[in-house]
């Protein structure tokens, strides 16, 4: 099993990164989390695949803050340095300006009412429509792009969604009452040759309040996380470990998922 690590860039994410690289698979990288402007997921995706050739890279590519030729650019450069994949999502909601819609022909709409901005964030057309503009338009042809499946979904409407043009998929909202779920979904994904990565969220104190917040629910804790990786072997490709921005339980998490390693 891989164990893949969210990697939320700052400023100082070279050092970061080379604190961690004996610990991890690979990397799933944010895009300017929550709407705030932080080191690009694919300039940092690129930075670290030149250092670290033989670890997967997967960058989000966030759409709201980007218009068709940055996407396009974007996706080219990972494509160029043999980045592993990218996952299209809409995304949060950015600090400055609206988002932006682009779609399958390389057209693109701001969106400025704001429940029309809420219906698009919650939508999983959007994602789709850049997957086809990357494919069809651009002409990316050897960069995977995944995309994000969630246990808040019915499992017929995920599966619907694997069985599309997807090359791999995220699951989110991993927890005890969502296993057997993800367990189906990875059963398909197995099928149809598509890899599956669960995000493994782990509650520590230092980042209760921060999941409160942001309305997820934590997969385990650390003193609990080996118990619930060994669930996942055999069943998943790998896993995205995060303790949501505390470095230090991080770490500790990465040293205790070793020995699932493959």
């Amino acid at each position: 099993m891989k164990i893949l690590y969210e990697f939320i860039p700052k400023a100082n994410f070279i050092d970061l990164a080379e604190e961690i690289k004996d610990l991890v698979d690979g990397l799933n990288i944010t895009d300017s989390a929550g709407g705030i402007p932080a080191p690009s997921a694919t300039a940092v995706a690129c930075a670290l695949k030149i250092k670290y050739p033989q670890k997967i890279m997967i960058p989000m590519l966030i759409t709201n803050y980007k218009g068709p030729v940055e996407i396009a650019a974007v996706a080219s450069a990972c494509e160029a340095l043999g980045i592993y994949g990218m996952v299209p999502d809409p995304g949060d909601a950015p600090r400055y300006g609206y988002p932006i819609r682009t779609r399958k022909d390389g057209t693109c709409e701001i969106l400025s009412d704001k429940e029309e901005i809420e219906r698009f964030r919650r939508a999983t057309g959007p994602a789709e429509e850049v997957r086809e503009f990357l494919r069809n338009i651009v002409k990316i042809k050897k960069l995977k792009l995944g995309c994000l499946l969630t246990s808040r979904r019915p499992t017929e409407e995920a599966i619907t969604r694997i069985r599309d043009a997807w090359d791999f998929c995220l699951f989110l909202r991993l927890e005890k009452t969502s296993l057997p779920k993800l367990k189906e979904l990875a059963s398909e994904c197995k099928n149809l040759g598509k890899p599956i990565y669960p995000y493994f969220v782990v509650e520590t104190p230092k980042n209760k309040k921060i999941l409160e917040r942001i309305g997820w629910p934590s997969t385990t804790t650390l003193e609990k996380a080996e118990e619930f990786a060994a669930e996942l072997q055999g069943i998943v490709d790998g896993i995205i470990s995060t303790c949501l921005g505390d470095l230090e339980a991080d770490k500790k998490l990465l040293d205790k998922l070793q020995k699932f390693r493959e």
